[in-house]
């Protein structure tokens, strides 16, 4: 049994998972930093403070504060806006990354095949020789 556990627990999948939660963990407060020190305090600036905690609805003696509903809402929206703007604008890098190397890998069996059609008709020609 203790022999089954080690096999599963030092398996590639178990420490690549295990690597993934810490980083993705690391990840998280970046992008928490992101959002709470750069982020939110920008479209605050651009939007003259859009603050919406304050909207509530008394009903008899209860106050339903719906402004903090809206206010989430709200600031999930617009940091998942930025987010996405900031994964598009990476993954561009990317595209134009796999492009340059895709390019070159056409440019090299391009030359391949020069080659090759040059051996081809260097035998044709041996073979008319001897003939």
């Amino acid at each position: 049994m203790w022999k089954d556990f080690k096999e599963f627990a030092f398996k590639g999948n178990v420490l690549d998972l295990a690597v993934a939660v810490v980083i993705g963990a690391a990840f998280g407060a970046i992008v928490t930093s992101l959002v709470e020190n750069i982020i939110t305090p920008t479209v605050g600036i651009l939007l003259g403070g859009v603050d919406f905690t304050k909207l509530s609805l008394t009903v008899g003696s209860s106050e339903i504060l719906y402004g903090n509903f809206l206010q989430s809402v709200f600031d999930f929206f617009v940091i998942s806006f930025s987010i996405f703007l900031i994964i598009r604008v990476l993954m561009k890098f990317k595209r134009e990354k796999e492009e340059e190397e895709v390019a070159a890998e056409e440019e090299e069996a391009d030359v391949r095949e020069e080659l090759l059609t040059e051996i081809r008709d260097l035998l044709k020609e041996q073979n008319r020789k001897l003939k």
